[in-house]
């Protein structure tokens, strides 16, 4: 199985959870934290996995990969924080009680 396939789902499982919640309030305030909390991450993921590349603390066998790199970091590394980024936020405001309605 190739690195591409292993992401694929937590992407799909992100994608349907973020999306579930667009009809909960503060949902474009969230998706601008979520994008902002992304980028940081991703840049994190950048710095450091080529760092770890370049030392030698692990390697990734090429044939698993999709050849996409930034850096010496395949582009699959960066699902991961971008997921978290995402799904977690998500998931959060899924499981928080709606705001009732009764204000007696």
């Amino acid at each position: 199985m190739t690195y591409p396939l292993i992401v694929l789902p937590f992407v799909i499982v992100t994608l349907i959870v973020t999306l579930a919640t667009l009809r909960r309030p503060r949902f474009r305030q969230r998706m601008a934290s979520s994008a902002l909390t992304a980028l940081v991450l991703g840049g994190l993921t950048l710095v450091f996995d080529n760092l770890m590349i370049a030392v030698d603390l692990f390697s990734y066998p090429q044939e698993h990969l999709s050849g996409l790199k930034l850096g010496l970091a395949p582009i699959e590394d960066f699902a991961y924080p971008l997921c978290a980024a995402f799904l977690l936020p998500a998931l959060f405001t899924l499981f928080a009680p709606l705001p009732s309605k009764d204000t007696a």
